[in-house]
């Protein structure tokens, strides 16, 4: 095996390219699959295995990096936890046993030679709001549903570019609709928002930002900037006419007097906290 490096210690020009991430992520939903385990694609990888269509554009706003992608971050359901670090395992992935330790209920994360980083979350994402995967993993493969790709961009509170793009992309790539079938389920959306305010406030807010970038970007032209504003304003129209719930109602009352989104932990001292269990790979 060869010397184990963390992800930051990887240079530029040995960094994988992005066929390779994609690659490796459609074989571990297939070798998952086969195993009968649950293991879907999410963040900016999926959108982009998603909406291959419009790569060039993707490729004209810059969204990409000088790295492209960072890691390949999944979805599992809970019940395929235990069973998911032996998969990995099998795949020549090394877990870290503190990090294991102090979040592997809801997250694995993996260090491996042919991708640097692997991400799991279980059953939910839960960062600033909570995007829940339950009974949704079977409605799309190799990616989670497009709905639940939309809701993990919009879910961040200081929502940054590289993910306004990533909305971009996958509002220019796919229709709003009634059901899963390639576009995104606004009925799927309203079950996450139309009952939390917090989360409602945050994901209208983005929207709104979002349509407000969209002039900024000169590789827009006129029929994508419509076929996106059209979107932005289908769902807009609809989070802001649907019924609420009582409890939506009076939280709208309090508004953003009181914090209305989770702390999120900041990911950055996973690289000093693997340092011990780096030792173990020498």
């Amino acid at each position: 095996m060869n010397q184990f490096r963390l992800p930051s210690e990887i240079p530029l020009e040995e960094w994988p390219p992005p066929s390779a991430f994609i690659k490796e992520a459609e074989e571990c939903v297939n070798a998952a699959s086969a195993k009968g385990l649950h293991l879907r694609v999410m963040g900016g990888l999926a959108i982009f295995m998603h909406s291959r269509a419009f790569q060039s554009l993707w490729e004209k706003l810059g969204r990409l990096g000088k790295r492209v992608f960072t890691d390949i971050d999944f979805v599992s359901y809970g019940r395929d936890r235990v069973a998911m670090i032996e998969f990995f395992k099998e795949r020549n992935y090394f877990i870290n046993q503190k990090m294991l330790y102090l979040y592997g209920k809801g997250r694995q994360i993996y260090y491996g030679e042919k991708i640097p980083m692997v991400e799991i979350f279980f059953d939910k994402l839960e960062m600033n709001h909570i995007v829940n995967f339950k009974n949704r993993l079977d409605a799309d493969y190799p990616t989670i549903p497009l709905t639940e790709l939309l809701l993990q961009k919009l879910q961040m509170v200081n929502i940054n570019e590289k993910d306004i793009k990533d909305v971009i992309i996958l509002l220019r790539a796919h229709e709003i609709g009634a059901d899963n079938k390639d576009q995104i389920n606004r009925e799927a959306v309203g079950s996450h928002l139309l009952s939390d305010w917090g989360f409602h406030y945050t994901a209208t807010t983005n929207l709104k930002k979002i349509k407000d970038a969209l002039g900024q970007y000169s590789a827009f032209g006129d029929g994508d900037i419509k076929a996106v504003e059209d979107r932005l304003n289908d769902l807009l129209d609809y989070l802001e006419n649907e019924p609420k719930s009582m409890k939506w109602k009076m939280r709208a009352l309090v508004g953003t007097k009181m914090q209305w989104y989770n702390e999120v932990d900041e990911w950055d001292v996973i690289d000093s906290q693997t340092e011990d269990s780096k030792k173990e790979m020498a």
